[in-house]
Parts: structure tokens; sequence; C-alpha cells
């Protein structure tokens, strides 16, 4: 076998890190907090500070393996839930949200900018940064999704509600759960190699 050949195939110390990262993200999502009437999962601190700490490719297999698993049955989600089902209801856009979380981390941390390469400085405000175009992406395709389904069950409802129940409540807790996944992944950083 070529070196390029043995480069693309997943060695053990990758498959393990991917499995710890959905084993990971499983737990996040098994956590529930309310604060303020607000209940809340850690299943987002999860992503991510999987994808931080392990990196964008590691993280990104860990978040599809985690859907995997909720997909074919597994309570792995929010609730203890798990099914097809799951994944068709009106919050089923924020699961499949992870997708192009872990992807765009994936280009933006490990492909554009190298933020490994990054002094320490450096490398907290772009992880804070390109968290912030992920959450984003996620509220897009999440509260699109909600408003999708939710008109299709139970009638038509405005962009300005739909953000009510579905984003604006989470804003502080998601900016507080990016800050954490920031300090894991630094306290950890020397313990996963890249």
């Amino acid at each position: 076998m070529s070196g390029d050949e043995n480069r693309r195939l997943p060695n053990t110390y990758d498959i393990v890190l991917e499995a710890i990262g959905a084993a990971i993200i499983v737990i996040g999502s098994y956590i529930s907090l309310t604060v303020l009437t607000v209940p809340f999962t850690l299943q987002t601190l999860a992503i991510f500070a999987v994808l931080m700490t392990t990196g964008g490719k590691r993280g990104t297999v860990s978040i599809f393996c985690y859907l995997l698993l909720g997909t074919i049955g597994l309570p792995v989600f929010a609730g203890f839930k798990g099914g097809f089902a799951s994944i068709l209801g009106p919050t089923g856009g924020f699961l499949i949200g992870f997708i192009p979380m872990g992807l765009i981390y994936l280009v933006l941390a490990d492909k554009v900018f190298d933020i490994e390469s990054m002094s320490r400085g450096r490398r907290v405000a772009f992880k804070a940064w390109i968290s912030v175009v992920c959450e984003l992406v996620l509220y897009i395709v999440g509260v699109a999704w909600f408003m999708t389904v939710y008109a299709a069950q139970t009638g038509p409802v405005g962009l300005m509600t739909a953000l009510g129940w579905c984003v604006f409540p989470f804003l502080i807790p998601d900016a507080v759960k990016i800050v954490f996944a920031i300090t894991v992944s630094e306290a950890c950083r020397g313990a996963v190699k890249k």
C-alpha cells in the first residue's frame, strides 16, 4: 500500500476519537438545564467542543455517527428520543443543521485558516468567530425547517414568532456554550493529536 493510500484510510486513533466524540454529543444531548424558564441541552456545547478538540474532520464524522445512531432509532437525541420521526418533526432541522455546522467548521478552521497553526490569542478569536458562523447556519436551517413542518402540521407561522420560539431564548445560552467549548478545547489541546 502506498503512502497516499495509507493516509486516506482512517486509523484506529481517528476511529476511537470519532467514537468518543459521538458519545460526548449523546451525553450533551441528555443533559438538560433550565435558565429563566427556558430549557436547553448541552448538545451544541458538546458538538463545538468535539469539533474544536479533535478537529473538523473527526468532529464531523462524530456528528454523522451521532445522527445515524439517532436516525436508526437509538434514543440519543434530546429527551431520550430517537428514530426518523425525530428528524422529520418541527425541530428536526436543528439536528440536520449539525451537518453543515461540522462541514463549515472543517472548511474554515482546518482548510481555509488552519487555526491550529495560529498563536493562542488568534486561535481563540477564530474559534469564536467560526462558531458564531456555524451557530447562525444552524439557526437558519433549524428555523426554516421548523416553519415548513409547523406550517404543514399546524398552520403558517411568522418568522418573528418562529425566531421567538426557536432562537431568541437560546442566544445567551448558546454564546455561553461557545465560550465553554473554546475553554475545553484549549485545555485539551495538547492531549489530542491533530
